[in-house]
């Protein structure tokens, strides 16, 4: 036998409606600023820089340790680019508008 569900409590209930209400107020809102495409810029930006600057610092650090025949410099700062643009592309298409 089922049994009916059981009640929320008070403080739970009004967070998932406060939540609701914020969702359906971001939903028709006007479009965003200037402000937020600065931003967004500057989020792509950090996201494709920072791991191809990792990546070349981890390739100097391995150049002194194991030199080679190959720079590990260019190849991680190689992957570090393409990593970082490869998430930039991703976050790109998440905030963008949905897919039909």
């Amino acid at each position: 036998m089922k049994r009916p569900p059981r009640p929320l409590p008070n403080h739970l209930s009004l967070h998932v409606a406060r939540k609701a209400e914020r969702k359906l107020r971001a939903r028709t809102a006007r479009q965003p600023g200037p402000w937020f495409g600065l931003g967004v810029l500057g989020i792509i930006g950090w996201s494709v820089a920072l791991p191809a600057v990792l990546g070349a610092l981890l390739g100097l650090w391995l150049d002194r340790a194991h030199p080679g025949r190959f720079s590990w410099t260019l190849s991680l700062l190689l992957a570090g680019l393409a990593l970082g643009c490869i998430a930039a592309w991703q976050w790109v298409d998440r905030m963008g508008p949905p897919h039909d």
